[in-house]
C-alpha cells in the first residue's frame, strides 16, 4: 500500500483496500459483497482455519433479501445446503403441562430455513479467493492516524497491515470493539443475560423413535417456567437440531469464557415434571455437553458503531441473543449497506471514508438497538416471566407477532439507498 488512500476524486484508488477483521456470518458477508463489486479488501481470522461448531441456525426472509442484494450467489448457496421446511410455521407449545400449541405464526413460502452453521459458512468460504484471506490472525493494537494516511493494523504475532478502512467483525468479544470504544466502557464487553443453553444435533431416528415422525419433522418451540426448547431438522432431515435455554438467579463463573462443562443430567434435572414430550427430547441430548452463556448488548449498548476510519458489523456492534433468530441476520444485513457504500468510496478515488462509514452508522443502530431489546423481551415471553405477558397465550401472539414482522420485513433496499444518499450529500 502507499503513503494515500486517494488518488482523486473520480477514479478509483489503487491504493484503496478494505481490512475485514474476523470472518463468521457478517465477515464472509461483506468480503463477498466487497468481492462481487471489485473492492480490495482483505480477511483477517484469528482461528488457524475456517472452523464452526455444527449447531443449527436458521435465517429469516429479511437475511436471504440481505444476501441477494451482496450477491446472488451468496443466497443461492445457502439454499443449495438449506433444510426444506416441514411446515412454514414458528409453533409455539406449552411444553410444561398439555404439549398444546399456544401459537402459530406463518413465515412465508419456504420462510426461516434452517441448516449447520459450519455447513453454510463453508459454502460461502468456498466463493472467496483464497489470496484474500489470512489465518491466525488475532488484532493487538489498531491506529488510524488520519491525514490520509493508511490505518494500522498490528497482529499478536508481531506482525502488521495496512488498510484504508477497518471493519470489526470479530463476533461477540470482538477485539475492535474494545479498541473503538473507551476503555472503561462497560459496552466494550457484553454481559451475561442470566441465560445459557445447551445445543446438540440428534439423529433423526431417535428423534422420530422418541417424539415421533411429525414433532421431529418441522420446528417446535416448547415453552414453559423459566426455560424452553427449540427443535427443527436440518442436513437434509437426518439431524435434530435442540437448543435448550436455562434461566440462572447466578452469575456465570469466567466473562471471558462462554462456554462450560456441563451434562445431559443438568438439562434432564432442568426439564423434571415438565410434559413427556419434553423430558424424551432432554433425554436425547449427549451424555456429555458443553453449556453455553447467553451474552448480549442489550444492558450497555455501544453508543456508536463507528469512529474515523474503523466500524463495528455484526455481533461485533450489537451483539444479541438468538431467542429471535436475528443476529446473523443482522450482520449479513450490516454487509449489505456496507459493501455498497465502500464501493462507492473506491470508486470516487477513496474519497470520504469517514462519511460513509457515519452513514453506515445512521442507518443501521437503531434498527439493530431495537432487535437487541426485542430479543431481551422475547425470552421473557418464553420463559413465562415477562409481568404483562406471563401464561395469557393470547397476549402471548400480540406480543410476539409484531417483533417477528419488524425483523422479517425489513426493508434492505431502502437502507442502502438511504445511506448511499447521505453519503453522497456529505460529499
Amino acid at each position: 500500500m502507499g503513503d494515500t488512500i486517494s488518488n482523486g476524486a473520480g477514479a478509483a484508488s489503487p491504493d484503496f483496500r478494505v481490512a475485514i477483521i474476523g470472518a463468521g456470518i457478517a465477515g464472509l458477508n461483506l468480503a463477498l459483497g466487497l468481492q462481487a463489486r471489485s473492492v480490495p479488501f482483505a480477511l483477517y481470522e484469528r482461528a488457524p482455519e475456517f472452523r464452526e461448531i455444527g449447531a443449527g441456525i436458521g435465517f429469516s426472509p429479511n437475511s436471504e433479501r440481505a444476501m441477494a442484494l451482496l450477491d446472488p450467489e451468496i443466497l443461492a448457496s445457502f439454499k443449495r445446503i438449506a433444510n426444506p421446511n416441514g411446515e412454514d410455521y414458528f409453533q409455539w407449545i406449552d411444553g410444561h403441562a398439555t404439549d398444546e400449541l399456544i401459537y402459530k405464526l406463518f413465515v412465508g413460502k419456504d420462510g426461516f430455513q434452517g441448516c449447520r452453521r459450519s455447513d453454510v459458512l463453508d459454502e460461502w468460504a468456498k466463493l472467496i479467493d483464497k489470496k484474500h484471506i489470512q489465518f491466525s490472525k488475532q488484532v493487538d493494537t489498531i491506529s488510524d492516524p488520519g491525514s490520509g494516511a493508511p490505518v494500522e493494523i498490528r497482529f499478536a504475532d508481531g506482525t502488521s497491515a495496512a488498510a484504508s478502512v477497518v471493519i470489526g467483525c470479530d463476533g461477540i468479544r470482538s477485539r475492535v470493539r474494545q479498541l473503538l470504544l473507551p476503555a472503561d466502557s462497560p459496552a466494550a464487553h457484553p454481559h451475561y443475560t442470566s441465560k445459557y443453553c445447551f445445543r446438540a444435533l440428534v439423529p433423526m431416528a431417535d428423534a422420530v423413535a422418541a417424539v415421533g415422525a411429525y414433532k421431529a419433522g418441522t420446528r417446535f418451540m416448547f415453552l414453559g417456567p423459566r426455560a424452553h426448547i427449540i427443535t427443527y431438522p436440518i442436513g437434509g432431515n437426518s439431524v435434530l437440531n435442540v437448543l435448550a435455554v436455562l434461566s440462572d438467579d447466578g452469575l456465570w463463573p469466567d466473562s471471558a469464557k462462554h462456554t462450560a462443562p456441563g451434562s445431559k443430567t443438568e438439562v434432564v434435572r432442568a426439564f423434571a415434571g415438565w410434559h413427556p414430550t419434553v423430558t424424551k427430547i432432554a433425554d436425547l441430548l449427549p451424555d456429555d455437553m458443553d453449556k453455553w452463556a447467553i451474552f448480549d448488548m442489550a444492558e450497555h449498548p455501544a453508543p456508536t458503531y463507528v469512529r474515523g476510519r474503523i466500524a463495528l458489523a455484526g455481533d461485533a456492534a450489537h451483539a444479541t441473543g438468538p431467542h429471535l433468530g436475528a443476529g446473523g441476520g443482522l450482520g449479513i444485513e450490516d454487509a449489505a449497506v456496507l459493501a455498497p457504500l465502500l464501493e462507492a468510496v473506491h470508486a470516487s478515488g477513496g474519497g470520504d471514508v469517514e462519511g460513509a462509514l457515519r452513514a453506515y452508522n445512521e442507518v443501521r443502530y437503531r434498527r439493530t438497538q431495537d432487535v437487541v431489546q426485542w430479543t431481551r423481551q422475547a425470552c421473557d415471553y418464553f420463559h413465562w416471566t415477562d409481568p404483562e405477558v406471563g401464561t395469557d397465550f393470547e397476549k402471548f401472539g400480540r406480543a410476539i407477532t409484531p417483533k417477528f414482522h419488524a425483523i422479517w420485513e425489513y426493508d434492505i433496499e431502502a437502507g442502502v439507498e438511504k445511506a448511499l444518499a447521505q453519503y453522497k450529500a456529505s460529499l
